[in-house]
């Protein structure tokens, strides 16, 4: 399976859109995921949304533990107060790291490539993952939370 281009640019349109939700797993949503695992991996990074595929469905993959996790229409449903500084990179703004701030615990629902509801409590580098994946789905990349800590 091929790795797909990464869509790269701050201000590139797709990045700022929201996605729409994932009605139904088809064929063309498992090929997609299937891609975007390839995508990931060639480009050695921690996960992919949608969106940096040049798609606008509410999907992504997320490296949890040692294993790239699809996500369909995934929703954090819960915040920890609790949060921790670590940098950050992107596969969309190459060669940029920021020092980014995130909760450090989370709760995530979404659905399984073969539609099964989840959920999960995730802590640590999980929830960051997660945290900068589903961020993209919503149109926001690290830099805005560099903007957001600037005084």
């Amino acid at each position: 399976m091929p790795a797909l281009p990464i869509v790269i640019g701050e201000d590139t349109p797709i990045l700022r859109a929201k996605t729409v939700p994932v009605k139904k797993i088809t064929k063309e949503i498992k090929q997609l995921i299937a891609d975007m695992k390839d995508t990931v991996a060639a480009a050695k990074g921690a996960g992919l949304a949608a969106p940096q595929v040049g798609r606008s469905e509410r999907l992504c993959i997320a490296l949890l533990g040692k294993t790239m996790t699809p996500m369909v229409n995934p929703i954090i449903t819960w915040k920890s107060e609790s949060t921790a500084i670590a940098e950050e990179g992107c596969l969309s703004l190459p060669e940029l790291w920021l020092n980014v701030s995130r909760s450090t615990e989370i709760i995530v629902a979404y659905e399984t490539e073969a539609g099964k509801k989840r959920e999960l409590k995730l802590h640590g580098f999980d929830a960051r993952v997660v945290q900068h994946e589903t961020d993209h789905l919503d149109g926001i990349l690290i830099t805005d939370h560099r903007r957001q800590t600037v005084l």
